[in-house]
């Protein structure tokens, strides 16, 4: 069933763009931890923050819509609300929302979003044949995809309580379609790498949780065991698992994606969509919808609610190369500096970073970092 986490995994990033990797993130990709024991501990200090910024997760209690809907002659698509998971489901998605269009290639497509999404989504639409064009008022790196941290994880996709049967049937065929595509990413170009995760808990781990060895993604999660005290440099209180994950850093990712998408011939227009009307007058009559919490006001959606998430980064450590969830916080490594984050806040629509928020998170991952125990592990 769709959680929650224990184990923070969000999708709160910075719109930085970069459409080729630099050098040493190149070098990285290379780059193994011999142990798990020899972690070197992030440098956490206020002399060290690069930035902090804000995104908004577009989450709906009951989980992403794909679904048709019949404007007059245009049939609408819709791909939407995928919470914290939208960079992680978007492949995925995409490819459920394709199978419910069920339309002739020779027809011309219009995709509504140039965030992780709606590029996914264009991109299997012109591999199956379709002439494509992208309407969109905000392409990278002002997207809400680029505030992205990138680990693949499906996280805050729904409330559990809300997710039918259903809904995580396509949840799972979305998350292993999106698994597998992005592993045939992997590589510089893309700003995909393989990377050791460590999720610490003071409590233990809820098998059916995000961590846990029931979780609905489990065959997702190579590499998953449980490390003893004398493996690795975190509190012995606390239990402690490794996974391999997937990185995906968005300001290259997206930047590659819509190169990509442009040089199969697909069109992008600047504009903003103000309501159904609009839609109905574009001259595609296929229309994915793929615009996020933009389809709150352009469909009436009343159930999506921002999930406001704060991120805050560090100058670069080349060293650190593994990420960490830990007390309800979590640290990414990306190429242009260690991603802090742990916030979460629904229904807060503001963009404005909160200088309160920035000093608790730094405050609480130096306390983590500065625990490290390498001279008895």
């Amino acid at each position: 069933m769709a959680q929650f986490s224990e184990g923070l995994w969000g999708q709160a990033s910075m719109p930085l763009r970069g459409s080729e990797p630099s050098s040493t993130a190149l070098d990285l990709d290379a780059m193994t931890v011999s142990s798990p024991c020899r972690l070197p501990p992030v440098h956490v200090a206020r002399d060290r923050v690069l930035r902090t910024v804000v995104g908004l997760r577009p989450f709906r209690p009951s989980g992403f819509v794909v679904r048709t809907e019949k404007l007059d002659d245009t049939l609408v698509v819709h791909n939407y609300g995928h919470g914290g998971a939208g960079v992680s489901l978007s492949w995925g998605t995409a490819q459920l929302a394709l199978q419910a269009a069920c339309q002739d290639s020779q027809n011309p497509a219009a995709v509504l979003g140039c965030g992780a999404v709606g590029l996914a989504t264009a991109r299997l639409l012109q591999e199956a044949g379709f002439k494509v064009t992208i309407y969109a008022s905000n392409v990278p790196p002002e997207t809400t995809s680029d505030a992205a941290g990138g680990a693949w994880a499906p996280f805050l996709v729904a409330d559990p309580e809300k997710a039918d049967q259903q809904f995580n049937r396509q949840l799972l065929l979305a998350a292993k379609y999106s698994y597998d595509r992005y592993t045939k990413m992997i590589g510089g170009r893309w700003g995909v790498r393989w990377m050791k995760s460590y999720s610490i808990s003071r409590s233990g781990f809820d098998e059916a949780g995000p961590a846990g060895r029931d979780n609905m993604f489990r065959s997702m999660r190579q590499g998953f065991r449980d490390l003893k005290p004398s493996e690795h440099p975190f509190d012995t209180n606390c239990a402690v698992r490794q996974v391999d994950t997937l990185l995906i850093e968005p300001p290259i990712y997206l930047q590659s994606m819509m190169d990509e998408f442009l040089e199969a011939s697909g069109q992008i227009v600047r504009t903003l969509l103000s309501d159904r009307a609009a839609i109905v007058q574009l001259p595609q009559k296929l229309v994915f919808n793929c615009t996020g919490l933009g389809a709150k006001q352009l469909f009436n959606d009343s159930e999506l609610v921002p999930a406001r998430g704060q991120l805050t980064f560090l100058q670069p450590q080349p060293e650190v190369q593994y990420a960490v969830s830990h007390d309800e916080l979590y640290m990414l490594p990306r190429s242009e500096g260690i991603a802090l984050g742990g916030t979460y806040e629904l229904g807060n629509t503001s963009l404005i970073p909160s200088s309160d928020s920035m000093r608790r998170i730094l405050a609480r991952h130096k306390a983590f970092f500065d625990n490290y125990r390498h001279a008895v592990c």
